[in-house]
């Protein structure tokens, strides 16, 4: 049997139906209507050239990040990494056998590197460059012309681009994103472009994941990968996520509303949060957190957290997990009423520090 075929114990049975109980093994990249579905999606998107053998479907957009980075970075390669970064990348890299080189970015950049400084980080040993757009932890959003001139860089050095664009719809302030995959050939070739169903769609313990690459060889490589790794992602749950596709219309409809709540949540947090004397919060565009500047108080943002939590029984994370001192990530994909607790708590806080 090869890696990425259907296992035998199922081959003898006929593809199953939508009435049937989808529990049964499943094809190593994923079930053909649901691949086809996201093909199909990418190139209404402007993607060129992108078919059912180009997509895999893993087990959550972390093993899709995981799995791009296993399937491209040799130990002693180097992957740059833009931060405040998503806690996990740096980490994958580390258990690939690469080296993360981490490029800074402050809130008076809008947490965005710029093209000088991916330039300045770029060596022979540089391998790949993760793009994550809208950004987990900041709810930073690269506008196009940001990132076309980090493309053109990553495409002249001919290294890889992951780009990471799980929160790719959930952006406010009239943002739009965009893909790098879709800004020229030679982009399209470097770009592994790995989302999922959980952020949009709320559907985050139904862990599936999706890579998409114009080189077929690395989605081969991906999905033999993923056959020794997990096997398949669950059988049901892909039927679960070929909905959001047979019915667009209803999950347009369902997007728009939650980012609406989202919006006003955003909005509520963030005037809150600049209105306790000692923090400054960035306005994110994207996603669903805010990632304040708490450096006035003169605690590590550990310390902070800690101090936080045992005296307001209030829990944050702070910004050293994810690359940046002096900040902490709060996350408004809760209610509004435990917003509202939350910055009643957190200025009580802020207070006693500045006293």
């Amino acid at each position: 049997m090869s890696p990425t075929s259907t296992p035998r114990s199922s081959s003898r049975t006929p593809a199953p139906r939508p009435a049937d109980g989808q529990t049964k093994y499943a094809p190593t990249p994923g079930i053909p209507a649901l691949r086809k579905a996201i093909a199909e999606d990418y190139t209404r998107r402007g993607f060129t050239g992108i078919a059912d053998a180009n997509v895999v479907v893993s087990p959550g957009g972390k093993m899709s990040c995981y799995l791009a980075i296993l399937a491209t970075i040799s130990a002693g390669d180097e992957v740059i990494i833009p931060a405040p970064y998503w806690v996990s990348y740096p980490e994958m890299v580390k258990l690939a056998g690469g080296t993360p080189v981490v490029v800074n970015a402050e809130d008076v950049t809008g947490f965005k590197i710029t093209p000088a400084q991916l330039t300045a980080a770029l060596t022979p040993k540089t391998r790949m460059v993760i793009i994550n757009s809208p950004s987990n932890p900041t709810g930073a959003v690269y506008s196009r012309a940001e990132l076309e001139a980090l493309v053109a860089i990553c495409v002249k050095a001919n290294v890889w681009i992951m780009s990471d664009e799980i929160y790719e719809n959930l952006v406010y302030d009239g943002q739009t994103t965009c893909s790098p995959a879709t800004f020229s050939p030679e982009a399209a070739r470097l770009t592994i472009t790995v989302s999922g169903y959980a952020k949009s769609y709320s559907m985050t313990g139904w862990r599936l994941g999706t890579l998409v690459a114009s080189d077929k060889a690395l989605v081969a490589a991906v999905a033999d990968l993923q056959s020794q790794i997990s096997s398949n992602a669950t059988t049901f749950a892909q039927f679960g996520a070929l909905a959001v596709h047979q019915h667009p219309d209803k999950a347009k409809a369902s997007l728009a509303e939650m980012g609406a709540v989202f919006d006003k949540r955003r909005l509520n947090l963030l005037a809150g949060l600049n209105a306790i004397p000692g923090l400054t919060c960035y306005r994110s565009q994207g996603a669903f957190y805010l990632f304040p500047n708490i450096k006035s108080f003169g605690l590590t943002s550990s310390q902070f957290a800690d101090r936080l939590l045992e005296e307001e029984l209030m829990a944050v994370v702070p910004g050293s997990a994810f690359g940046s001192e002096g900040y902490i990530r709060l996350s408004y994909a809760t209610s509004d009423q435990v917003i509202a607790q939350g910055l009643e708590r957190l200025a009580r806080f802020c207070a006693k520090l500045k006293k």
